[in-house]
């Protein structure tokens, strides 16, 4: 079979990726060993929980069914139906191939970066629950082994009165005393009476100060029981990011996380190469593509990829890679539901450089029970023995929270 590559980009093309792996690479899609398997279907469902999340399952001719989560988004759900008919009647073993394989069939409609990346995330996840179950291995065997036995878990800490340094450390009290975690995180993008403007990015003194005073009352409050970092979601201009990032300098700040919007590299550089104050950035930018970029040019000090919306659990290891020849630190950012939050705990436990995976969910007291297995226990995670991700969706849970309109996933297609 003679194969024309500008075929790649057209998702009406005729010929599949089995082909043009047995036909062109020299690779044959056969195995022994009770790995011959093909995907038969792949259906998600929305949950509604603190954001819609995107579960997502892979269905096989073997019984099998592997399960993921792509970042919450409008649009995901119908991207990857888009997108089943080009992993259906392929071997879920080659997640590398497939990955690739999707981003080439799509590069019209957006896999550079975007939901479609995330799309393809979701896929991605359920791959790797998949081949650790047909293969009888934990999902971080898949990426080569484990640094440790637990990772460490960073709350995102909210309270009714947001703008009030004293409340905010309160909340910081109790959720180190009675919670159990050690690591947080607060937003700094918030009210401060002395606003103007807000549309100009720009933060009079009087915010500089007001921001500053929730960073010098949190991190006194918590001491050295927790580290502490501060969110301003891509709010503020460079010389304002840089006044706040110098103003909090004399403070136990854990990091300082997208304080300028994520378009500007070089503005985020910049931001980063003026002050002591640790910044951190990633949440933003899709696949080691991106994520390269920030890392080589030095300018963050941590990186900080979402696993299921970044381009899954390989490309989030690539990006380790990248950051640890820098000898950057990965803190991964996550808001999803415990699905991908193990996800994403698997690669962290299989890279040198992690420091801890985000919990968005801590108000939620039904976020456990979307599966089985217990996830977070005293502010770590516990990374499973069992096959894959090691989690069994509780269906009656996700029945009872799916978004308006969804369907419940069907038991064996």
């Amino acid at each position: 079979m003679t194969v024309d590559y500008t075929d790649l980009h057209d998702p009406n093309a005729e010929y599949t990726m089995r082909e043009l792996s047995s036909e062109t690479m020299g690779v044959t899609a056969e195995r022994g060993g009770g790995r011959d398997v093909e995907i038969t279907d792949v259906q998600t469902t929305m949950v509604d929980g603190n954001f819609p999340w995107t579960l997502v399952r892979v269905y096989t001719d073997a019984g099998i069914v592997g399960t993921g989560e792509a970042y919450w988004g409008a649009g995901v759900p119908e991207l990857i139906e888009r997108m089943k008919p080009f992993v259906v009647g392929e071997n879920p073993l080659d997640i590398d191939r497939l990955f690739e394989h999707l981003v080439q069939k799509m590069s019209g409609e957006g896999s550079i970066e975007g939901v479609t990346v995330t799309a393809i995330s979701g896929i991605e996840l359920a791959l790797h629950d998949l081949a650790g179950k047909i293969l009888d291995v934990p999902a971080y065997q898949l990426l080569g082994g484990k640094y440790r036995d637990q990772v460490r878990v960073y709350c995102d800490c909210h309270t009714e009165e947001e703008a009030d340094p004293e409340a905010c450390a309160d909340e910081a009290e109790r959720v180190v005393e009675e919670l159990g975690y050690d690591a947080l995180k607060f937003d700094l993008d918030v009210p401060s009476g002395h606003e103007k403007d807000r549309a100009n990015r720009h933060l009079r003194p009087g915010e500089i100060r007001h921001k500053a005073e929730i960073v010098e009352k949190v991190t006194e409050r918590v001491e050295d029981r927790a580290d502490v970092a501060f969110d301003c979601h891509w709010t503020f201009s460079g010389g304002s990011a840089k006044r706040l990032a110098a103003e909090i300098e004399d403070y136990d700040v854990w990091w300082l996380e997208d304080p300028v919007p994520p378009e500007n590299l070089e503005v985020q550089e910049e931001v980063t190469k003026s002050t002591t104050t640790p910044i951190t950035v990633g949440e933003n930018r899709y696949r080691v593509t991106e994520e390269r970029r920030l890392i080589e040019n030095q300018a963050v000090d941590i990186i900080a990829p979402d696993l299921p919306k970044v381009g899954g659990m390989r490309e989030t290891r690539k990006i380790a890679d990248v950051a640890n020849q820098y000898y950057v630190p990965v803190a991964m950012h996550n808001v999803s539901s415990p699905v991908a939050t193990m996800a994403s705990a698997h690669v962290a436990t299989a890279i040198p450089n992690s420091l801890a995976v985000e919990y968005h969910s801590y108000e939620l007291d039904w976020w456990s029970d979307l599966v089985e297995e217990e996830v977070i226990s005293d502010g770590y995670i516990e990374i499973p023995e069992e096959p894959g991700l090691g989690l069994t969706l509780d269906l009656d849970t996700v029945e009872e929270h799916m978004v308006d309109g969804e369907t419940l996933f069907d038991p064996a297609p």
